[in-house]
């Protein structure tokens, strides 16, 4: 914290991680303070949140509510696809973290894609500033990515960053504190989630929802045979009958399932390798590719990677907080470190 003579206030510094299934929030001095779900409860129709109807107990709801109430994400492929609840997101998770410091209006430093446009920047700007924030800078989630993993980004020496989320998947090769080379697809967990979804359709005429995929792919998910194959109840609704109804998948078909998905994102790695500099390519032979991002965990995919690429793979020490702990340096170095990150021009 540090005293603001405009404002007569301690400001609250804070740093987020804006993803598409999990808003991450850390504190100058104090790292990660809230770790919940973007995901917002509504009355059907409109844009009112419900009492308790933002993050973990929102979550809870999904596939689950009345007809009179609607959960939703208003995030969609790392973007904001509806910028009212985004803001009233926002709002929520700040004023949780403040608590009763009502009248501050932080500083923050927003991660975001790689790959979005002028005006999906302007989005998160303007969500921020509604959310009563003073000032937004805003940097590109593999930097963040890169930093929380504590790869020597600042040096003159390739790193490359992986960054497998839920909406986006970003791949950068970093050197000398910015981006050399970089893709960013709209291809990462969500559509783990959806092939999976899928295939229990094609395959088994069973509907199943977003949080039933997901436990399929944290429990015998994976991108290459790891271990002995495994099975698994699925609960869903018959899509013939339209009643309740049960089946047994394995681990081996879900594999199957998850090929393309994963295809596309070892495609944007070697694509962004491609146009890497030869130099850059030298340094990458010794110190290999980074995985971060809740997708890494996915068993196996730094083996499909390493195969592919033949490259070391390692994954990043607690992925899933790789960006949101990069957007904590941030703040601690932000005078150091403007340069490398963009700002809005109405802030103090």
């Amino acid at each position: 914290m540090f005293f603001d003579p405009l404002l007569g206030w301690f400001s609250l510094d804070m740093g987020i991680d804006l993803g598409t299934c999990n808003t991450l929030v850390c504190v100058r001095g104090q790292g990660i303070v809230l770790n919940e779900p973007s995901v917002v409860a509504v009355r059907k129709g409109t844009n009112v949140v419900i009492k308790n109807g933002v993050g973990l107990k929102a979550k809870e709801m999904l596939g689950k509510t009345p007809g009179n109430i609607t959960a939703i994400r208003p995030l969609k492929d790392g973007v904001i696809s509806d910028f009212e609840i985004t803001q009233a997101m926002l709002t929520y998770f700040i004023q949780k973290v403040h608590g009763r410091r009502w009248m501050i209006k932080p500083r923050v430093v927003i991660a975001i894609p790689s790959g979005i446009t002028a005006v999906e920047k302007q989005a998160v700007v303007q969500s921020a500033h509604q959310a009563q924030v003073r000032k937004v800078y805003l940097v590109k989630e593999p930097l963040a990515s890169a930093i929380g993993a504590n790869l020597p980004i600042l040096e003159p020496h390739g790193s490359m960053i992986v960054d497998i989320g839920g909406g986006t998947t970003e791949v950068a090769i970093i050197s000398l504190g910015d981006i050399a080379v970089s893709e960013s697809i709209r291809v990462a967990g969500d559509n783990f989630d959806e092939a999976i979804i899928n295939h229990m359709k094609r395959t088994y005429n069973l509907l199943i929802g977003e949080q039933f995929a997901e436990k399929i792919k944290i429990e015998i998910g994976s991108a290459a045979a790891v271990g002995a194959e495994r099975t698994m109840e699925v609960r869903g609704r018959d899509m013939i009958s339209g009643l309740p109804r049960k089946c047994i998948i394995t681990s081996e078909e879900i594999r199957e399932t998850l090929q393309e998905p994963i295809g596309k994102i070892v495609d944007a790695i070697s694509h962004t390798l491609e146009h890497g500099e030869p130099e850059l390519h030298a340094d990458l032979v010794e110190t290999g590719i980074c995985l971060a991002g809740g997708g890494s965990l996915l068993r196996g995919i730094d083996k499909v990677i390493a195969q592919a690429t033949g490259l070391p793979v390692r994954i990043a020490d607690d992925p899933l907080t790789c960006v949101a702990r990069g957007t904590s340096v941030y703040l601690e170095n932000l005078e150091a470190l403007k340069e490398h990150m963009e700002s809005d021009e109405d802030g103090i």
